[in-house]
Order: structure tokens, then sequence, then C-alpha cells
């Protein structure tokens, strides 16, 4: 079992080395990049299943023993992310085939696009299994590198604009984590993770709180917490439709998975909770209410992806085991279908032209199949029963209603009210780019519409585009894969209150890395 842990991280850089050496040879750079992330899928796979069965896979690179070199450690939660991820980054792929992205789109360097998409893979994968924190420093290095080069690949104006604020956001975000692990070094010793869940709790309660804070500060600009998120509208929509999917389903999740597991590892008391309540609460409002007033869908789409992140904060800031139970299953929900929505988005900008509401209509009509996939994905993301998304937040506000405290309702209620907006943001945006007819689009009138901001840098012209089967095929196997949660979220629930109890006991962590005792 444990020979898998590394190949997660080896396959996709081997992968990233060779579509290099390929240069412009497309066919053989889609053939390595395919096989790659469907080797990374079946070792998710068999992880996920040997881990739940034998508890977590360590490896000691290198045979050099932990805290003197670097350990990787796969548990519940790090095999759930790895195969939800997996599973993600080979969907866009396909879809990326099929757009073309990756075989003759005159707007990308082709030879590019597959060496910094695995190598992407790679930082991701890195991330999940890093047993120190300078390791998970590595692997948010190595995704955040790639996706330099994917969010500005074709290099308009709009994407570089978008480029220079991301990386810089980045680059600050990398600046306080590599001062917080500087800082947990000075004051610890080591950045091993399994030693600092020892460490810490006996560390001055002054000195927890101002290493608590760095790392928190420096995760939540990467998982785009409000106010920390301000970045991330403008950043996502411009690039192309794959890039913005795969950014938006598992960029952000990465900084929100950093927070789960130091939070409940390193500060098993919580002392966060009350701060992180309120953050989640002016998370969730503030991204909907941004998706409100937005006129184009990929920018809507963006604000939701700010607000559900709230849900996300308000289940670790709970910490109960119900709570960290909910937050696992709704992690694996909320990437698979926020990256649905926006391939979803990807296929009505290139049937219709244009993801601006002010010029959409007759959808339903010129793609339906596209209107079914787009429309089944905002009833999930809503929170419409019986899907995932309701059985989700189902089970978050029934953990606040347990932990009964007055931020606890507040919360509940604001994620009723988000949830409820959510719903409406994506009705009225389907409403006016499938149901109403096209030919009412040109003198079309409302007050609403008049309210709403389109995209600043669009540029209000409509250019159709070909949509391949294998583009629609891709984004209805990620919305078939939504569905999975639905129809299975008894087991993924169940699995997932496994993994919440593992991350619950830090001395499980403890003795999987150290099982002959700490040094």
């Amino acid at each position: 079992m444990t020979i898998l842990v590394p190949l997660v991280v080896a396959i996709p850089l081997i992968g990233a080395a060779i579509t290099l050496a390929l240069g412009r040879r497309h066919s053989r750079q889609i053939a390595v990049s395919v096989v790659s992330l469907t080797l990374v899928v079946l070792a998710g796979a068999v992880l996920l299943v040997l881990v739940d069965r034998h508890g977590p896979a360590v490896v000691h690179v290198g045979g050099w023993q932990a805290p003197w070199g670097i350990v990787l450690v796969v548990d519940r939660l790090s095999a759930l992310m790895l195969l939800i991820s997996a599973l993600m980054l080979l969907g866009v792929l396909l879809f990326a085939v099929g757009q073309g992205i990756v075989d003759g789109d005159s707007e990308t360097p082709v030879s590019i696009f597959h060496p910094s998409y695995l190598v992407l893979a790679a930082g991701l994968f890195n991330a999940f299994i890093a047993g120190d924190l300078f390791n998970l420093y590595v692997g948010f290095e190595m995704l955040l590198s790639a996706s330099y080069v994917l969010l500005t690949l074709g290099g308009t104006g709009a994407r570089i604009r978008a480029g220079v604020t991301y990386i810089v956001v980045s680059l600050v975000s990398s600046v306080l984590f590599l001062s917080a692990i500087a800082l947990i070094y000075g004051a610890t010793g080591t950045v091993t993770l399994a030693l600092l869940a020892e460490r810490i709790p006996a560390l001055p309660s002054g000195v927890q709180l101002i290493l608590g804070l760095m790392l928190l500060l420096a995760f939540s600009v990467k998982a785009a917490v409000f106010p920390l998120s301000f970045w991330l509208p403008d950043s996502y929509p411009t690039a192309p439709a794959p890039v913005t999917a795969v950014f938006a389903g598992l960029l952000t999740k990465v900084g929100v998975y950093a927070i789960l597991r130091t939070q409940t590892l390193l500060f098993p008391e919580n002392p966060f909770s009350v701060p992180l309540l309120v953050v989640a609460m002016l998370t969730m409002l503030v991204g909907i209410l941004g998706a409100l007033a937005q006129a184009d869908i990929k920018r809507m789409l963006s604000f939701t992806l700010v607000s559900h992140i709230g849900y996300l904060i308000f289940g670790i800031a709970l910490g109960t085991p119900l709570a960290l139970a909910a937050t696992i299953f709704y992690l694996a929900h909320h990437i698979s279908v926020q990256t649905t929505l926006f391939l979803c988005a990807g296929l009505v900008e290139r049937v219709g032209g244009t993801t601006s509401l002010a010029r959409l209509g007759g959808m339903l009509k010129a793609a339906p199949v596209v209107a079914v996939l787009f429309f089944i994905g905002a009833l999930n993301l809503g929170g419409i029963p019986p899907f995932s998304g309701f059985l989700g937040k189902l089970a978050l506000f029934q953990a606040g209603a347990e932990l009964g405290t007055p931020l606890a309702y507040a919360g509940l209620a604001a994620g009723a009210a988000t949830s409820l907006l959510t719903l409406y943001a994506l009705t009225r945006a389907w409403n006016m780019a499938f149901w109403r007819p096209r030919r009412e689009v040109e003198n079309y009138e409302s007050s609403m519409l008049d309210r709403l901001a389109d995209d600043p840098h669009d540029e209000g012209t409509v250019i159709t585009k070909t949509v391949s089967p294998l583009m629609v095929g891709a984004t209805a196997a990620m919305l078939t894969l939504t569905l999975c949660l639905t129809a299975f979220a008894g087991p993924v629930f169940a699995f997932a209150a496994r993994a919440a109890a593992d991350i619950e006991a830090p001395a499980t962590y403890l003795d999987a890395v150290f099982p002959n005792g700490t040094p």
C-alpha cells in the first residue's frame, strides 16, 4: 500500500516532464496526460479502500525518519481529497481536449498546457499528503506556479490583468505562510505535523494564538475567505473554461483543507471558534449578495463559490464530530458541483456566444442537454432535496443546532438565507439564458436586469463556437458524480464521519507517523 503514496505525486510529475519533451505532438501529449491522471484515480481509489480498512499509510521519503526527513501521510481525509480531485482533474482534462484548448485552439500555447496542468495536479496531491508544514508549502507553490501559467494562457489583456492580481495575492499569502512556518519552527524546533500536535498545545496560550492566527491568515487568502476573497471574482472568470473549472473546484479547497487539517490537529481546543463563526457568516452573506448583483454567469458562479466557502468554515468553526463530518461531506460535494457548473458555463459560452445574461436567450431550444445539465447542477448547489447539497447543509445545520449557542443559530440563519439566495440567483440565470425566447433578447427591458453588473472586461461581442460530444460527455460525467454523492450519501457520510474521527484524535496521526514513539 505504501508504494502508492509517493506515486500519486511522482506520476503527474513524470507525465509533465514527458509532455514537455513531446512539444507540439498533441495526440501524444493528450495520451500521456490522460493516462497519468487515470493512474492517479486508480491509486487514489485503492488508497481510499486500504486506508479505510487498515489505517493511515505513511512513507518516510528516502528512508529518513521524521522529523529529519520528509514524511507523506494518507489518512481517510487525504485519501478522499486525492480521489475526488483526481476525478475532477481527469474530467476537466477530457473537456479541454474536446474544446480544443490542447488541440489546436489558437488562443492557447498548447505545448505548455499539459506540463502546467500536470504540475498543478502534482502540487494538489502533494499538499493533500504532506506530513509536514514545509512540504505543504512546497505543494502550494507547485500548484500556484502552474496556475500562473494556466490563468494567463492566450495572453489577452483581461487575463494578464487578472493574472497580475492573482500572482500578487498568492505571493502575499505564501510570504505569510512561510513566515508562520519560521515562527513555528522557532517555537517548537520542528515542522512535522505529528510532532507539532504534541508540542504546540504545550506552548503558552499567547504563542499558540499568534501561530494559529498566522496560519489562518495564510490559508484564508488561499481559500478566499471574506474579507480576503476580493481577488477571486476578477481572477477566475477571465481564464479558459476548463482552467476556470479547475481553479473554482479545487484551488480554494486546498486552502480549506489546510485550515481543516491544522486547526483540528495542531489546535484541538479550537481557540478561533468565535471569530471563525463570524467570518463564516460574513463569507456566506457577502458572497451571495455579490452573486445577486452579477449579470455574467461566470462572475455569478465565482461569487457563489466564495459564499459556499462560508459553509465549510462554519463547520470547522463548530468543531463537533458531526460538524466536521458534515464539512468533509460538503467539501466533496462542493468540489464536484462547482466544477460541473463552471463546465456548464463554458458550454453556454460556446453555444450562446457569451455568458452575459443581457445577451443570452433561447438556450433551451438551442442546447437542451446543456440546459438540463445546468439546471440539475443549480438545484444541487442551491440545496434542493434530495441532492447532496441539501444533505450536506442539513448535517451542518443539525450540528449548529446541537451546539445551541447564539452564534451557531445566527450561522444557521445565514446559511439558510444563503441557500435560498443561491437558488434564486441560479434559477434567474437559467430562466433568462435558457427559458427566455431568443427573439425577446434584443428589446428585453427589465428593472432587475438594469441593476445587474456585467463583466467589466466584456467587450459586448457574441461569438459562437462548436461544442463537441466529448465536452458534453465530460460535463455529464461530472454531474453524474455529483448525483452519485446523492445516491450513496449514506456510505459517503459514514466515511466522512470516520475521517472526522481520525482528525479529531491527534494521537492516531502521531502513532501512524511514529509507531515506536516520538524521538
